[in-house]
């Protein structure tokens, strides 16, 4: 398999910062090319970020996927009809309402990490030894800028 190399222009802090935007934008399209074509990517997201985090409200669920509550209304009303989620009243305010993924929707995000995991995990394979190598360490350095 041919490996291009970088730009030279990726040398500067610009350059590295264009060309690992592209990189990454285009593995993210990549992998969500993997996911069910049922869902809107807004609908994946919630049902991801409910899958990590727990129950939320809407508003917590609205400000966390940072869209307008009508439109997290819209997104949750959707996947209610699907039988991904459920709602619950609040325990200590009976005006507002909890989101939770049903058993449905637990098993479908745990189907679709494993489609893209295994489709990542084909790509893998055709990497040397030293390039997986410096994924490993290029992950790590990722995760750190994601956080910050």
């Amino acid at each position: 398999m041919d490996h291009p190399r970088l730009p030279h222009q990726t040398r500067t802090d610009a350059g590295l910062a264009a060309a690992l935007r592209v990189a990454v934008g285009r593995l993210a399209r990549r992998l969500r090319a993997q996911r069910p074509a049922t869902l809107s990517l807004g609908q994946s997201a919630v049902l991801y970020t409910l899958n990590r985090h727990g129950q939320m409200t809407p508003g917590a669920l609205a400000e966390r996927e940072k869209v307008q509550p009508p439109s997290m209304t819209r997104i949750i009303a959707a996947l209610e009809e699907h039988g991904l989620i459920h709602r619950t009243k609040h325990p200590q305010d009976r005006r507002q309402q909890l989101v939770d993924l049903t058993d449905e929707g637990r098993s479908l995000v745990r189907m679709d990490q494993r489609r893209r995991e295994a489709w990542l995990a084909r790509q893998l394979q055709e990497l040397t030894p030293e390039e997986k190598e410096t994924l490993r360490r290029a992950t790590e350095i990722l995760e750190r800028l994601s956080q910050s």
